[in-house]
């Protein structure tokens, strides 16, 4: 996976970590077009769990069509009037859309810099965009690259009470296919990103 450029200062663990955060934020933006299914495809794991989890991915993505992939995303998060899963954090935490986390992640938003992109419609409180607002803060997308204390602040409040959950809801619900492997990935780095992050100061 080589989403991010060689970046000066960024430290190579920083730069797989914001890696996967974008590829996640892709994959759970809109549907995958051949080229991402491909490089899906080519993912290499190893043998602890999120390597593990990297390589079903990569398994299920060989055998993944761009329209079969396109009709579980629809199936997942459009569907008839709602899909399956409703990736926002309002949602997850409140029950409801458009409450007070979204209203709390535009406030930090606008002190880390970060806009919404002008052809972007959804509420800024989806997982894909979180996915690529903390890839942004660790690879200085935004400006300065954030501190590690920074990226705990924001994961801690905007994306760990209830990324977890969304991931494990993905790995279950009855539409995924390709999906439930995303999902694996997610809970697994959720999980790894919560630890480091407990066992840092501040």
């Amino acid at each position: 996976m080589t989403m991010t450029a060689d970046l000066p200062g960024i430290a190579e663990e920083d730069r797989l970590r914001a890696d996967l955060y974008d590829f996640l934020g892709l994959l759970l933006a809109n549907p995958p077009k051949a080229d991402l299914l491909r490089q899906a495809a080519a993912l290499k794991g190893n043998d602890t769990d999120l390597g593990q989890a990297i390589q079903a991915l990569a398994r299920v993505a060989k055998v993944t069509t761009e329209k079969g992939v396109e009709r579980e995303f629809n199936a997942l998060f459009i569907g008839l009037g709602r899909g399956e899963l409703l990736p926002y954090a309002s949602y997850y935490l409140t029950g409801f859309l458009n409450e007070k986390p979204l209203a709390h992640l535009r406030t930090d938003m606008s002190t880390q810099r970060i806009t919404r992109a002008p052809n972007v419609f959804e509420p800024e409180d989806n997982i894909a965009s979180l996915m690529e607002m903390m890839a942004g803060m660790i690879t200085g997308r935004f400006g300065a690259a954030a501190s590690l204390d920074a990226q705990k602040t924001f994961f801690n409040k905007h994306i760990g009470p209830w990324a977890g959950h969304f991931y494990s809801d993905l790995e279950a619900a009855k539409n995924s296919v390709l999906y439930a492997s995303v999902g694996v990935v997610g809970r697994t780095f959720m999980d790894i990103e919560r630890e480091a992050f407990r066992m840092t100061a501040g």
